[in-house]
């Protein structure tokens, strides 16, 4: 038997994985990976066929479709984002592959990076290849908010990287001009770049607003920021994301990118722009319509023992259990799964070191008779 040695000893299989396996083999209804149970806009399917059937078959472009970098661009405009070029848009596989290659393109061996707890669990794993080390900050309960004063006192000569999250999954965080503004004065005289996470910028809720990084004059600079069309469109499975970054920051992303997945599937990217360009109102109104699915879910939880404040962003919605269970949170969903047969998402394993809280991440990308179901099961315990 050869000697081998994991370049990832410590790394299993995801917690998203775990959890939807169990409740595909329970018949248990799924709020815990993300994804809608409902299907994509017509109109966006009959984009890819055209696309197909008009020979777009063949590689794209390493940086991207043309023509879908200028919707791209066209449509961050709604973010205060004015690109003054589309150059600086890249087309990746998924925002996965945007995070990992901008991680492994800026991120050397010795290099720390600042994550905030509970954080989404790429990072930790795509920092760890490249030789870095994750330091982690934990947010602030209840409401996860940024401790600057801590990030402060986290920074040393060989913090290379801050890995932002806003919307903040999974808690729903959403970062203010405020929070943006004191980053910005925290950075000013070091070298450190911002990786900001900005895959469900289309999706805060209540009369917020997202603070993206290239709508920053000065972080701008620094910053790579990441979007998903999976979760814009309904269409997790179609794995198209984008980085958006200025010319230097995307030159050494692509450094990575090219060698890493080179080239994104070309019908899809047509499709995509094609729709965009004809329905340019479906991104606009993607707060709303999961702002309502919010609140239908939670009116349905009206009553029950769970307790929760309104997710500001994503379609996640934490639920607390404390007045339930005293039981850890993976014990709590493991039990939930197989009693009440509704799957959720334990948050312990997005902590370096978790805290002692009771809660659980549900998704409400689903349709009102799935939430009304999940609830119905739910108001039983």
């Amino acid at each position: 038997m050869f000697a081998l040695q994991s370049k990832l000893p410590h790394v299993g299989t995801t917690i998203f994985t775990v959890v939807t396996q169990l409740a595909r083999e329970l018949g248990a209804i799924n709020l815990a990976q993300g994804f809608p149970d409902f299907e994509p806009p017509a109109l966006l399917k009959e984009c890819l066929a055209r696309a197909v059937e008009q020979s777009n078959n063949q590689y794209a472009p390493m940086t991207g479709v043309e023509v879908l970098r200028e919707e791209i661009a066209a449509q961050l405009r709604a973010l205060a984002i004015d690109l003054p070029s589309r150059d600086d848009i890249t087309i990746t596989l998924g925002a996965t592959e945007g995070l990992f290659s901008s991680i492994m393109a800026l991120a050397q061996a010795s290099d720390e990076v600042i994550v905030f707890d509970p954080c989404y669990d790429s990072y930790g794993p795509a920092i760890e290849l490249c030789g870095a080390r994750a330091v982690h900050v934990p947010l602030v309960l209840p409401d996860f908010h940024i401790d600057w004063q801590r990030v402060r006192d986290s920074i040393t000569p060989r913090t290379r990287m801050i890995i932002i999250n806003s919307p903040h999954n999974p808690s729903g965080a959403v970062i203010d001009q405020n929070d943006v503004n004191t980053l910005a004065e925290l950075v000013r005289e070091t070298n450190i770049v911002v990786l900001s996470d900005e895959v469900y910028a289309n999706m805060v809720f209540d009369g917020a607003r997202h603070y993206s990084m290239q709508a920053h004059a000065e972080l701008r600079e620094r910053s790579i920021s990441v979007f998903s069309f999976g979760k814009v469109l309904h269409a997790t499975g179609w794995r198209i994301g984008y980085c958006v970054a200025p010319p230097r920051l995307t030159q050494e992303l692509r450094r990575v990118h090219q060698f890493n997945t080179f080239s994104i599937a070309n019908p899809l990217q047509v499709a995509i722009a094609e729709f965009v360009r004809a329905v340019p109102d479906h991104v606009a109104g993607l707060s709303a319509f999961y702002q309502s699915k919010r609140d239908y879910f939670l009116q349905a939880l009206a009553g029950s023992r769970f307790e929760f404040v309104r997710t500001p962003g994503t379609y996640f919605q934490l639920l607390d259990y404390h007045a339930i269970a005293a039981d850890d949170d993976l014990v709590f969903a493991d039990r939930l799964l197989r009693q009440a047969g509704v799957a959720a998402i334990p948050l312990s394993p997005f902590y370096a070191q978790p805290p002692q809280h009771r809660l659980l991440r549900f998704c409400f990308a689903k349709t009102e008779s799935t939430l009304q179901a999940a609830a119905a099961k739910l108001m039983t315990l």
